[in-house]
């Protein structure tokens, strides 16, 4: 007998109450069950059960036994459950959650990628700028910015939000390029209309040098990309993500304002609720967008 299989039949005594009612659970007979209790018994050197005509009860060495029994079963189960699970291939369907400029265009092509890689995996991906309650919204992943409030998930951080400053050829060429971050309360800044301190921009520099600059600006919006489309415009001074404006830089229809400073870098993090067993289609696209959004790029 082994001892994973004398753990068993000892668990199941105890949860059925008495050998007769064990045997019936496990199809063998009540003294194939007794026998197995008592070898358990003589290898660990104690009296597991006080035994009566119709029940039997823990002793303290049996209690402290069976506790650690259901503990070492659990893990067993668990190992088991998770070789199978590594072997299944993903499928099904994932819902997520992405703030809007970073879903568009940076998550999408991500996901387009693992989908090709994965052809039994489907996604429906919200875009929000809202912070999203993954359990209330019925969300399986998120991409989120900032601080994580919501108890009882995993975040699991990625490479951190950075904003870049950018302008047109012609802005600069009518306006002059700022040469430092407090130059730039003599231009027009293009502000986020939700934030709550809209005429301040907080600044790291080489060195990680801060600078609180105050600006001023005659167009507002809550989308970032109408905000870079009204820098392409000659409208002003735009800070968005990297990647909202990497491509109209290296195209030549914005110019980098400030190349060594930045807006204090945030983090991001995808986010999942807490499970022991993830199936195959949320843990391989966790592993997946981990590796290719992560913090080490």
């Amino acid at each position: 007998m082994s001892v994973l299989s004398g753990m068993k039949m000892f668990v199941k005594v105890v949860e059925c109450g008495n050998f007769t009612a064990a045997a019936a659970a496990s199809n063998v007979s009540p003294t194939m069950v007794a026998k197995q209790i008592r070898l358990v018994e003589e290898r660990i050197g104690a009296r597991l059960l006080h035994r009566t005509t119709r029940r039997q009860h823990l002793t303290e060495v049996g209690q402290l036994y069976f506790e650690r029994c259901l503990r070492v079963l659990a893990e067993v189960e668990y190992a088991e459950n998770s070789a199978i699970e590594l072997q299944s291939a993903p499928k099904g369907l994932v819902r997520m959650v992405a703030p809007v400029s970073f879903g568009s265009q940076c998550l999408v092509p991500e996901l387009s990628l693992y989908m090709e890689q994965n052809p039994d995996v489907n996604v429906i991906l919200n875009l929000d700028n809202r912070i999203s309650n993954l359990s209330n919204d019925n969300y399986e992943l998120g991409i989120q910015i900032g601080k994580i409030c919501e108890p009882g998930v995993v975040a699991r951080p990625l490479r951190a939000y950075r904003r870049i400053l950018a302008a047109s050829p012609a802005y600069i060429r009518q306006h002059g390029m700022p040469e430092h971050p407090n130059q730039l309360s003599h231009h027009s800044c293009l502000g986020l209309s939700y934030w709550q301190r809209q005429d301040r921009w907080d600044l790291i520099g080489p060195k990680d040098e801060t600078f609180q600059v105050y600006i001023h600006g005659r167009f507002m919006s809550n989308q970032g990309d109408a905000l870079r489309m009204a820098a392409i415009n000659n409208c002003g001074v735009v800070m968005q993500p990297d990647y909202v404006l990497i491509n109209d830089i290296a195209q030549g229809h914005l110019v980098q304002v400030l190349p060594d400073w930045s807006y204090k870098p945030t983090p991001l993090y995808l986010t999942y609720h807490q499970d022991t067993r993830p199936s195959a289609k949320l843990r391989s696209l966790i592993d997946f967008l981990v590796e290719r959004l992560g913090s080490k790029q």
